[in-house]
């Protein structure tokens, strides 16, 4: 990744894979630090992957000091692919080529990335339909008296998606903790206690179900919400999680303000 320091600007590389996300990631801590204002140059993308998408998304909502610039089309699709709202992101004082302007596109479903309740599991991408009652980002990004002091855990196998939880939970005003896959996670539950588990589906020595099937049957977690954060959105997949006893179904890269406004729903 280039930057040029003095117009505050990052030139984002073609390609946005694991390594720059996680380079991404570092530069966005560095720049938080001094408070910096960041415009990302999108102008040269042709290729993002989830981690830099979720990245991206967590980095502008938690720092505040960044925006995009110059949108390539393939940025663009990226987001929209998977309903989430690129435009807000726009740096507002860009002066940009109209001819090199994306076009809008005014059938964007703005309310794919859905809120699950306790008795059932949907899904984000696959039903219409949004977040009830679903509070303003300027309510979410201040931390509520209801959450201060509770609990996360989150359980994952990328460094990466571990992280953008933190962030994003850790700003909303939760106390957040971190398992590297779903037997770490019980076992971190042997001596802490929790509020919320988010647990991926997919990970090493023992898969989210698994973690699911094992908390239900401890009486001390018969009634823990536990949410899924997975890339998977197959239904056959979500009825598994349902009847192994999820709480709700989210489809990464998570919305960070909705992510943060089901975790207040259904922490007790």
């Amino acid at each position: 990744m280039n930057s040029d320091a003095d117009k505050g600007h990052l030139m984002l590389p073609e390609i946005l894979d694991l390594a720059a996300a996680e380079s991404f990631m570092e530069l966005m801590r560095q720049r938080a630090n001094g408070n910096a204002q960041l415009r990302l140059d999108a102008s040269a993308v042709q290729t993002l992957t989830l981690p830099c998408i979720q990245i991206i998304l967590s980095a502008i909502r938690t720092f505040g000091t960044v925006s995009v610039r110059n949108p390539s089309l393939a940025f663009v699709s990226a987001f929209e692919d998977l309903g989430i709202e690129w435009i807000q992101y726009l740096d507002s004082n860009q002066d940009q080529d109209p001819a090199q302007e994306p076009v809008q596109n005014p059938g964007l479903d703005q309310d794919r990335v859905q809120e699950q309740g306790s008795a059932n599991v949907e899904s984000q991408a696959a039903n219409e339909g949004g977040m009830p009652n679903d509070p303003g980002q300027s309510d979410l990004n201040q931390p509520s008296d209801s959450v201060m002091g509770k609990r996360i855990l989150t359980i994952d196998d990328s460094k990466t998606m571990r992280d953008m939880l933190m962030l994003t939970l850790v700003e909303a005003g939760f106390d957040v903790l971190q398992a590297v896959d779903g037997q770490d996670g019980l076992d971190v539950l042997v001596n802490e206690q929790v509020d919320v588990v988010i647990t991926d589906i997919n990970m090493p020595r023992m898969d989210g179900y698994e973690v699911i099937r094992q908390l239900r049957r401890n009486p001390s977690h018969k009634s823990t919400p536990i949410l899924v954060l997975t890339t998977e959105s197959e239904a056959e997949k979500k009825n598994l999680a349902r009847e192994a006893g999820a709480t709700g179904w989210m489809v990464k890269p998570f919305d960070p303000d909705r992510l943060v406004a089901t975790v207040r729903k259904v922490a007790p």
